[in-house]
C-alpha cells in the first residue's frame, strides 16, 4: 500500500482509496501500510528506504492486521455477552414475578425461600470449593513424594480422590489412608485426612493424622487450627493455647481460634482475657453467637448494661436464638428488671419448650429469683475434656463451620 496526496493506494488492486479508509473500495482488501519487502517484490537491490526502516513497517503492518482482527473478536464477543445480560435479565424478571405472586397467594414464605436459595448457594459454594481443595491435596501430595512407590501412591491418591468426587466417600479415604501408609509424613495428604476425620467427628483419627501433617509442615495455619481446637478438647490447654496463637500468627484473625482461647481462658477463670479474645472473634464474624459470648462475658464481669447491648444485636440479627433470649433475661434479673426478665425467658421458652431450664426459670423468676446458669456453664467445674465444644451445641456448630472453612473464603 502507497500513499500519495491524502490519497491511498490498495496493495492488491493498485485501486486510490481516500486517507482513513480501513478497506479498498473495489475490491474490499484490508489496506496495510507495507505488504511485502521491496527487496522481495523487485529484483533490484537497490531501494529508497533503510532496511531498518522497512523491518519497522512490516511489523507495524503485522500488528495492525492483529489488532483489526483482535477488535472483531471483541466486537463479537461484546455482542454475545450483552444477549446473554438481556436473557439473564429477562430470566430474573420471571423469577422475580414468580416469587411475588406466590408471595402473594400465601403459597410460599418469602424469608422461608431467601433462606433456603441461601442455603443453596452456600452448597454449591462448599461443593466447589471442596472440589478445588482435593484437586490441590492430590498435586501436592504427588510433587511432595519422592519414594520408591511412586507409581503405587499415584494410583492410591487418584483412585481416592475419583471416588470422593463421585460422592463413594468411605471408599474414597479408605484408599486414602492406604497412599498415607505408603507417605508417612506428606503433610498434604495427612493434613486433608486429619480435617475429614475432625468433620466427622472422630477425634483420635484426626489427631493423629493432623499430628503428622504438624510434624512435616509446622508453618501450616489451618493444621494448626484444626491441632490446637483438638488438644483443646483433650484437655492439653497450654498446647492447645500454643498452636491457636501459631495459627493467628500465620493466618490473622480467626474467629474458630480466638473463641477456642476465650473459652479456654473462661474455662480457667479468666474472664477478663476471655472477653478481649471473644471481641476478636466478634470482629473477625459478626455473627449472633459472637455477640453471645462477648454478652456472656460482659455478664460474668458484672458489665450488665454493655452485655444487654450485645444480646439486643443477637436477638435482633436471629429472633429464633433462644440461648441468647434466656442470658438477656438473666442479665435483666442480675439488673433487677425481673419483670423484663420474666418476658426474655418466656421467648426462650416459646422458642425452645424442650428445654427444661427455660421452663424452670419462667417458673422461679418471679419467686426466688434462683434460675440455672447458662448452657455453656453445663460443663462441669474442673472438667478437663471438651472444654472448647461442651456445653452449647450451637456454639460448637458455629466453631467448626468457621474452622472448616475454605480458606479463599476467611
Amino acid at each position: 500500500m502507497t500513499t500519495l496526496g491524502g490519497q491511498i493506494h490498495c496493495q492488491r488492486c493498485l485501486a486510490t482509496n481516500a486517507l482513513g479508509r480501513e478497506h479498498c473500495a473495489r475490491c474490499g482488501t484490508r489496506l496495510m501500510l507495507v505488504v511485502e519487502p521491496s527487496a522481495v517484490r523487485y529484483e533490484d537491490e537497490t531501494t529508497f528506504t533503510d532496511g531498518h526502516d522497512e523491518h519497522m513497517l512490516e511489523r507495524v503492518s503485522a500488528l495492525e492486521n492483529r489488532i483489526a482482527r483482535l477488535a472483531g473478536k471483541l466486537e463479537e464477543a461484546l455482542g454475545l455477552v450483552l444477549r446473554q445480560a438481556r436473557a439473564s435479565e429477562a430470566d430474573h424478571a420471571l423469577l422475580e414475578s414468580l416469587v411475588s405472586l406466590l408471595v402473594e397467594t400465601k403459597a410460599v414464605s418469602s424469608s422461608a425461600l431467601e433462606t433456603k436459595w441461601r442455603g443453596r448457594c452456600e452448597r454449591d459454594d462448599e461443593a466447589q470449593a471442596a472440589a478445588a481443595r482435593l484437586e490441590e491435596v492430590r498435586a501436592r501430595t504427588l510433587t511432595r513424594y519422592h519414594g520408591a512407590e511412586r507409581g503405587l501412591l499415584s494410583q492410591l491418591v487418584t483412585e481416592g480422590c475419583a471416588a470422593i468426587r463421585q460422592g463413594r466417600e468411605r471408599v474414597g479415604v479408605r484408599t486414602l489412608e492406604r497412599a498415607a501408609a505408603i507417605a508417612p509424613d506428606n503433610a498434604a495428604l495427612n493434613g486433608y485426612l486429619g480435617e475429614h476425620f475432625y468433620r466427622r467427628g472422630k477425634m483420635a483419627l484426626a489427631r493423629d493424622y493432623l499430628e503428622r501433617a504438624h510434624a512435616s509442615e509446622p508453618a501450616d495455619a489451618r493444621v494448626r487450627l484444626l491441632l490446637g481446637l483438638a488438644c483443646a478438647d483433650d484437655g492439653e490447654s497450654s498446647r492447645a493455647k500454643e498452636l491457636l496463637r501459631g495459627s493467628l500468627r500465620r493466618a490473622g484473625g480467626s474467629y474458630a481460634a480466638h473463641y477456642a482461647l476465650g473459652r479456654l481462658l473462661a474455662a480457667e477463670g479468666d474472664w477478663k482475657q476471655a472477653l478481649v479474645e471473644f471481641k476478636h472473634a466478634l470482629a473477625a464474624r459478626q455473627c449472633p453467637e459472637a455477640h453471645y459470648v462477648v454478652a456472656l462475658a460482659y455478664h460474668q464481669l458484672n458489665r450488665h448494661r454493655v452485655a444487654l447491648r450485645h444480646l439486643l444485636k443477637a436477638v435482633e440479627v436471629d429472633a429464633q436464638y433462644a440461648e441468647a433470649f434466656y442470658l438477656l433475661g438473666l442479665v435483666h434479673l442480675s439488673l433487677g428488671e425481673r419483670v423484663r426478665a420474666a418476658a426474655a425467658f418466656d421467648a426462650a421458652h416459646s422458642i425452645n419448650e424442650a428445654e427444661p431450664r427455660y421452663a424452670a426459670a419462667r417458673r422461679r423468676v418471679m419467686k426466688s429469683g434462683k434460675v440455672p446458669p447458662p448452657s455453656l456453664f453445663s460443663v462441669a467445674a474442673g472438667q478437663k475434656r471438651r472444654l472448647v465444644t461442651g456445653g452449647d451445641g450451637r456454639l460448637a456448630a458455629v466453631l467448626q463451620a468457621d474452622a472448616l472453612k475454605p480458606a479463599a473464603v476467611r
